[in-house]
């Protein structure tokens, strides 16, 4: 087997010696993956190490395009790089990635991910062009600043407060502090605004009159995805962004964007200067933006900003230096893959004219006018060819899991490295597609309203008679590297019966294996999450708890309050239940809550003369109406039968943050 030595040395080096970590050698576990009943990490098999080495035929590794440009610009950066909370929690670390230093991606790693994470593990303050600065690798986010006559336009403020106030730390120590005149908030994506309290107060934006720009539906948008099944979502990010298990060779590496996502607090500052239309201009501090809409593409409000007097393009999330998601792990409405292609086309046709550089909210940029044009066009293509070979596929009865083992990218574009699966993949987004245009049900009519999986698993297991024997089978498909199959199998039996051990062992083994081989980093994280979980169960903290957004929370129309109330309401339970309530906001308008049958409805207007409850509260306290505590809060006055507003709330239906995925 040939070994991988096609990484260029001088790349790992990463220009500066404040990039050259030491090295953490990482313990590999040792075990027969096989056929012992462990609950330990194991090594790749044969099979994974093939598979694995098999990638450096494929693309080549002999090209440092990309390691040049990520270094290219490189300002200051400090010699080692953890990030803490005012507690001392540390919520961002580079030098926990060390390991990646080494040049051949072990067999437990796909290395062409290997190669995306030490990329990403390329961080500092960098120069775009004159007057355009990046700090990367503080954050999934870089935080970007454009120079005006006096201060800085500060484009997505990152993650979370911490990381950007480390981040103008280093901008400010490097190139001198100057007043923030106008921020923009490319998409509604927690990334792009949750830091934005490390760099600037509410306070001042309002005494200075600072812009906040945004795209149309910015904010309703923003809410509705964090809020509505925001608890869901952050559960399911521990799998898609690994949180529970350690960066190391057999564990996290990069989510493609970054090595990871940051776990300290977010904020959210509200905006106020709307972008309606593609070709509106905004000249802030000495700059000219023009903004291009794209919505529907990797947000539904999503803008790029052309900068002419920099001859530069920022392109938002719209294109990075991987295959994006059409659909996210985590959970979101699916994207528009031809609205996508559509948009970076106009894009090219607007500005690449005379675009000298193109710069994003994540990974690296790409200069030369030539260089760009063909890097969108590739970028163009991938999303547009999977929507319309997808579509090409439906039309012919395939459905959804058939055509993600069917489709499959031409050669030429399957060979280029910014369009490689790190992100998102080629199956998933296929999947995303049918989802869009066909729904979920795929026509025919076993599966209108099959049977729970719990159910439906013990029936299997009824049917295939004794366990001890599927296992045996199992265990020898294991042996032939059959990795993905014997999770289906496993998993079937283990949800027909969770105390059967050696089925949950085995079903850990494989996801691991199928994890050693993913190219894609919410792939192997998704796959070494469950494996985890099997083997030594949930943490009771796993899930997604970042210091929240209250400020995001605040900022709720009624209307999402309402909304929001509702999908707390268990409305079986609360059947009984019929009564109608007044919401009167001080000084604003006044809304009608109808419960019927435990459901709550809603309507703008009255008061009701015969409500049953009348609750007046300030617009700005609105959010005290997700809670019983909040009934009770000064700012809230209620009239009428106040023990009939309690019996409802009552009901309300408390989230837990930590939920079963990989268990039944």
């Amino acid at each position: 087997m040939k070994r991988k030595t096609k990484v260029k040395k001088r790349a790992m080096l990463l220009c500066v010696a404040a990039l050259l970590l030491s090295q953490t050698l990482v313990s590999y576990a040792t075990g027969d993956s096989a056929n012992s009943l462990s609950g330990n990490r194991k090594p790749a098999t044969e099979h994974t190490a093939a598979i694995n080495n098999a990638v450096y035929d494929l693309l080549d590794f002999d090209d440092m395009h990309d390691f040049d440009n990520a270094t290219r610009g490189f300002i200051a950066a400090p010699d080692g790089l953890e990030i803490s909370d005012a507690n001392g929690n540390i919520v961002w670390s580079q030098d926990a990635y060390s390991f990646v230093h080494d040049e051949a991606a072990p067999d437990t790693a796909n290395p062409s991910l290997w190669r995306n994470t030490q990329l990403n593990h390329i961080y500092g303050l960098f120069e775009v062009t004159e007057g355009i600065y990046q700090v990367r690798g503080y954050d999934v986010t870089n935080l970007t600043l454009v120079e005006g006559d006096t201060g800085w336009i500060v484009l997505d403020p990152m993650t979370n407060v911490e990381t950007s106030a480390a981040a103008m730390q280093l901008v400010n120590e490097t190139l001198g502090e100057k007043p923030i005149m106008a921020i923009i908030y490319s998409h509604p994506h927690g990334d792009h605004f949750g830091g934005v309290k490390g760099i600037i107060s509410d306070e001042e934006v309002i005494e200075r009159g600072i812009p906040v720009i945004v795209p149309d539906g910015f904010e309703a948008n923003a809410i509705s995805e964090y809020v509505y099944a925001g608890n869901a979502m952050g559960r399911r990010a521990d799998y898609m962004y690994g949180f529970t298990i350690e960066p190391d060779p057999q564990g996290r590496l990069s989510t493609g964007l970054a090595i990871t996502l940051p776990q300290g607090y977010s904020s959210y500052i509200k905006p106020n200067d709307i972008i309606y239309e593609t070709g509106e201009i905004r000249i802030i501090d000495g700059v000219t933006m023009e903004f291009q809409m794209t919505p529907g593409t990797e947000a539904p409000a999503e803008m790029n900003t052309w900068f002419p007097g920099f001859k530069a393009l920022w392109m938002a999330e719209n294109c990075n230096h991987t295959l994006h998601n059409m659909y996210t792990l985590r959970g979101a409405q699916v994207r528009d893959g031809n609205a996508w292609a559509k948009y970076i086309m106009e894009a090219v046709e607007r500005y690449t004219g005379e675009a000298e550089v193109m710069f994003t909210a994540h990974n690296w940029p790409r200069w030369g006018n030539e260089a760009l044009i063909e890097y969108f066009i590739e970028h163009s293509a991938i999303y547009k060819f999977i929507n319309d070979q997808t579509l090409m596929y439906i039309n012919q009865g395939y459905v959804d899991n058939e055509i993600a083992h069917m489709i499959k990218l031409p050669d030429d574009l399957e060979a280029v490295w910014h369009t490689r699966p790190y992100y998102g993949t080629v199956q998933h987004n296929s999947k995303a597609v049918y989802q869009k245009y066909m729904g979920w049900y795929t026509a025919n009519p076993v599966y209108l309203h099959e049977l729970p999986i719990s159910e439906s698993a013990k029936k299997l297991a009824e049917y295939l008679g004794d366990a001890s024997e599927v296992l045996k089978k199992a265990r020898e498909d294991f042996d032939k590297g059959e990795y993905q199959w014997v999770a289906e199998i496993t998993n079937v039996l283990l949800h027909a019966d969770p105390g059967n051990d050696e089925a949950r062992y085995l079903l850990a083994d494989a996801l691991e294996q199928l994890g050693y081989q993913a190219e894609s980093g919410p792939w192997r994280h998704a796959y070494l999450t469950g494996a985890k979980e099997l083997r030594e169960g949930m943490e009771a903290d796993s899930a997604v708890m970042r210091g929240g957004s209250g400020d995001l929370l605040r900022s709720m129309q009624p209307n999402m309050i309402f909304d929001y109330l509702g999908i707390r309401i268990d409305s079986n339970a609360a059947q009984d239940i019929n009564m109608t309530i007044n919401v009167v906001f001080l000084g604003d308008e006044s809304y009608v809550l109808t419960v019927k049958s435990g459901v709550v409805l809603y309507r703008q207007g009255g008061p009701a003369q015969n409500a049953d409850v009348t609750i007046t509260v300030p617009r700005e306290a609105a959010v005290a109406l997700l809670s019983v505590d909040g009934l009770s809060s000064e700012y809230v006055s209620i009239e009428g039968d106040r023990d009939a507003l309690l019996a409802l709330y009552g009901y309300m239906v408390a989230f837990s943050p930590v939920f079963g995925i990989i268990e039944p």
